[in-house]
């Protein structure tokens, strides 16, 4: 059996943490992630994904991660239920991502800009990394490919 997620979306608020009775830290937070409306559409709609992050992981979400931060994360789905204190008999059935990684989509200064709303251009992954490119450059002509 296999259960495992990969999600990549934006945080629709910011990641509030807690402490369980014996000091664990955990952290819940709704990731927002866009799928397309229908097949070949250009339109997009929105899951909101319910996710729990522990310990470390939840530690450092609540200290860099604010509204609107663009991330991934990795996990499986756990599905649990409790009573409901509020109606006597009623069982609160909840679905959710438990999380084991996390991966920072944005620069800190690509965040705060776009939460400032000073971010004019669109945001790509690759712009977070200040790394002089190694790679030789190639030159292919035409004739070099086989089709």
């Amino acid at each position: 059996m296999i259960n495992r997620v990969i999600l990549v979306g934006r945080l629709t608020q910011d990641p509030q943490m807690r402490k369980t009775n014996t000091g664990r830290s955990v952290c819940s937070f709704t990731l927002a992630v866009s799928r397309p409306k229908r097949q070949n559409s250009t339109t997009q709609e929105a899951d909101f994904i319910n996710c729990v992050a522990w310990e470390k992981t939840a530690e450092l979400m609540c200290s860099y991660l604010r509204k609107g931060s663009q991330i991934g994360v990795e996990g499986r789905i756990q599905t649990r239920n409790y009573d409901d204190p509020n109606v006597p008999n009623r069982k609160v059935y909840v679905t959710e991502v438990v999380v084991d990684s996390v991966t920072f989509l944005e620069s800190k200064s690509t965040s705060d800009a776009r939460q400032n709303g000073s971010a004019s251009e669109p945001y790509y992954a690759d712009d977070n990394y200040d790394m002089v490119d190694t790679t030789p450059t190639l030159k292919i002509s035409s004739d070099d490919l086989p089709f």
